[in-house]
């Protein structure tokens, strides 16, 4: 297993439309190793293969305190949305960064498992955002991009600035 590079907002690369895995081989159980390794290494507890500029729709999470409960979902798609939530949001992409984002309550979603194999799944909660942030990642959207305009600005200013001091 490696550690993968995390792609840092505001990288172009974050904006790819991912395509649905189509191929089910030893190189995409490698993927979802090393992106699951990625994750925890972080930490963190959703990645997206966008955020390793792997442009396919593969999502790793795992919400669980003892970091032993990986769910991956293969070509998400959500069934149902219901209700609002407002949460706190962060993301390996935009480190340091947290703020509040308004997302679906309870979702379900269709998704296929590391072996191919089709599951339903019902969430609400941290599961709930997480599978919809990460979704998102798949979409080439960052939940920054949910804020306004004028907060946008500022975290970009952050973030470029630390990106120049870390040089």
């Amino acid at each position: 297993m490696a550690i993968l590079n995390i792609l840092q907002y505001p990288d172009d690369r974050l904006h790819t439309v991912a395509k649905p895995v189509t191929v089910f081989d030893d190189k995409l159980q490698q993927l979802i190793d090393d992106m699951a390794e990625t994750m925890y290494a972080a930490p963190g507890i959703g990645l997206a293969a966008t955020q390793v500029n792997v442009h396919e729709r593969l999502i790793t999470i795992d919400i669980s305190e003892s970091k032993d409960d990986l769910l991956v979902l293969i070509n998400p798609r959500i069934l149902e949305m219901d209700g609002t939530c407002n949460s706190e949001e962060g993301c390996l992409s935009v480190p340091g960064i947290y703020e509040e984002v308004q997302r679906a309550e309870h979702i379900r979603v269709s998704a296929l498992d590391r072996n191919g194999k089709e599951f339903k799944l019902s969430a609400d909660g941290l599961l709930a955002v997480c599978i919809q942030h990460e979704m998102d990642h798949l979409e080439g959207k960052v939940f920054v991009e949910k804020l306004s305009r004028l907060k946008l600005n500022r975290i970009v200013q952050k973030l470029k600035k630390t990106q120049r001091a870390n040089v």
